[in-house]
């Protein structure tokens, strides 16, 4: 099967060939995948990080051999930007995109769970966007899988998938900071995430990435002032 590796800061996975279709999640620099199929302008791939299936212009893909794929240096950008030189010049770099050199890890804390929290800290105002997972725009669950991406924690890519792995936990007394809560709407369906903070707190994708309140019954956003998802339960993946 033919192998690319995505060539551009950013690009659009969508559910179908078309300008038109939704955007259902984002392909980042460096990131690789297989080549199902080719039509018109658009390509079809499965990526290799997560499995997602979905539709991207073809131009913003690069065809590799195996052997190159297997014998690059895959190196995560830890820091929220990095810049790299390419044949048609500079390319802005968001975290969790793969390079070939070396790339500085910041220390964000004394232990995993501190890291994780701190690194969330950083994404804080940035604007939701269905399907983002980048400091230009991040859903919820891109939100939380672009984070432990970057400590070695590899989860799904969307939020009920997500949910169906780690270790459950009975109470929310027994979250570290870290951990992921999840929660459903009206119909019992898992539709949200955050990552827990301490003090009661949770950081997430809702409008932009924001930090609120979080009791057993779910998140309180202050700004509405009343419960805005309810929770289901919390995992633990470290």
């Amino acid at each position: 099967m033919n192998k690319g590796i995505c060539n551009v800061s950013i690009a659009p996975l969508r559910a179908d060939s078309s300008d038109k279709s939704e955007i259902v999640s984002q392909f980042l620099y460096g990131e690789s995948a297989d080549i199902i199929e080719v039509k018109d302008n658009w390509t079809k791939i499965k990526t290799h990080y997560d499995n997602y299936e979905a539709w991207m212009d073809t131009k913003q893909i690069s065809p590799v051999s195996d052997e190159i794929l297997t014998s690059r240096k895959r190196n995560l950008v830890k820091e929220p930007f990095q810049s790299t030189m390419t044949e048609s010049g500079k390319v802005l770099l968001s975290m969790g995109s793969e390079v070939n050199f070396e790339t500085t890890a910041p220390t964000r804390g004394r232990d995993l769970s501190e890291s994780i929290v701190n690194c969330a800290k950083e994404f804080l105002n940035v604007p939701y966007l269905w399907g983002g997972k980048s400091f230009f725009g991040i859903d919820c669950s891109g939100f939380t899988q672009i984070i432990y991406k970057t400590h070695g924690i590899k989860i799904p890519r969307d939020t009920y998938q997500q949910a169906e792995i780690g270790d459950a936990l009975t109470f929310l007394e027994e979250a570290k900071p870290g951990d992921l809560a999840f929660f459903e709407n009206k119909d019992g369906r898992i539709h949200h995430v955050g990552i827990i903070l301490a003090d009661q707190k949770i950081i997430h994708a809702h409008g932009k990435v924001r930090i609120d309140s979080l009791d057993t019954s779910g998140i309180f956003n202050k700004d509405q002032n009343k419960h805005t998802h309810k929770l289901r339960f919390i995992r633990s993946y470290f």
